[in-house]
């Protein structure tokens, strides 16, 4: 992660979340492991990829769960949301030859702005 993104996200505000918005992050990146995952269980019938999966999800929760103690929730599930679409969209179009339309990027860069917006304006948790 460029230094500049890590700096950004650990920023702390009054009360201090820059924590959680590292917990944010990591939820985010382990939603696109079981997001990428989910294909290959071929309807939870396979058990090693099935049992990767689980075991994502669980993370994923686990750390949006840690993230909600300093910010908001609607933030939160918000942010955990658009990293998870905009990774799984970018592993899609990298390893499995999914459309990479200039349409379909400005939708992205438009969903990655909302994030930026959402962790720049969001107060602290009380």
């Amino acid at each position: 992660m460029p230094y500049g993104i890590f700096r950004f996200l650990v920023r702390r505000n009054k009360k201090g979340n820059g924590m959680g918005w590292i917990y944010l992050a990591l939820a985010g990146v382990a939603e696109v492991f079981y997001a990428a995952a989910m294909p290959r269980t071929d309807g939870f019938t396979r058990l090693g990829p099935s049992l990767f999966c689980i075991l994502f999800i669980g993370i994923s929760m686990y750390l949006l769960s840690l993230a909600t103690r300093t910010i908001p929730v609607g933030t939160a599930y918000a942010v955990w949301v658009g990293i998870g679409a905009v990774g799984t969209a970018v592993y899609g179009s990298l390893f499995l030859g999914e459309d990479r339309s200039f349409l379909r990027l400005m939708c992205f860069v438009l969903i990655i702005s909302g994030i930026v917006g959402l962790k720049a304006l969001a107060p602290a948790k009380d």
